[in-house]
């Protein structure tokens, strides 16, 4: 069973049995392009997906990470690098579906094994009403500081004039 689909099961156990689990998005992959040939294995690629805010309908991301090929890769144990690059756009109205913390988790994915992973998180500048989203990974014993950040500033959408506040949101 591969690890988001054990994720899936495990945040519904837990909430049948009434913890909260909170929302993080699922990502599509867009395209692969590859950067290094190999010839027996599968070649290192840089992989672009799109997430949207599970909590702010209105707002996508989109990253790119490098994957790893070869022998490791092929077999998913490779230890990804850290390097991760994010944009982050207003696609519609923004709705707020309910209130979050200042760098509430969006998005987590595993990039090694055990002890690697990288996650988006997001934040509101309430001073300029904007939303902030940093990707950044992280190990169990030394954390990393690449890291990348994109703002989407909340504007009206079409003919609705009404643009809400992301300091409203905040918890």
């Amino acid at each position: 069973m591969s690890f988001r689909r054990c994720l899936l099961a495990a945040s519904a156990v837990l909430a049948l049995v009434g913890v909260t689990v909170p929302a993080v998005a699922q990502e599509d992959l867009i395209f692969k392009k590859s950067t290094v040939w190999k010839m027996l294995t599968p070649d290192d690629k840089l992989a672009v997906y799109g997430v949207d805010d599970p909590v702010v309908e209105g707002v996508a991301c989109h990253y790119t990470v490098p994957e790893k090929g070869g022998v490791s890769g092929m077999f998913g144990v490779a230890e990804e690098v850290s390097d991760v690059s994010l944009a982050c756009r207003q696609i519609g109205p923004i709705r707020f579906k309910e209130k979050a913390s200042q760098g509430d988790v969006v998005f987590r994915e595993r990039r090694s094994l055990i002890w690697k992973k990288m996650q988006i998180v997001r934040g509101c500048d309430a001073k300029r009403n904007v939303l902030i989203y940093m990707v950044y990974t992280d190990k169990l014993i030394d954390g990393s500081p690449q890291n990348s950040t994109s703002s989407v500033p909340i504007m009206p959408w079409g003919t609705s004039g009404d643009v809400p506040k992301c300091s409203e949101w905040v918890r």
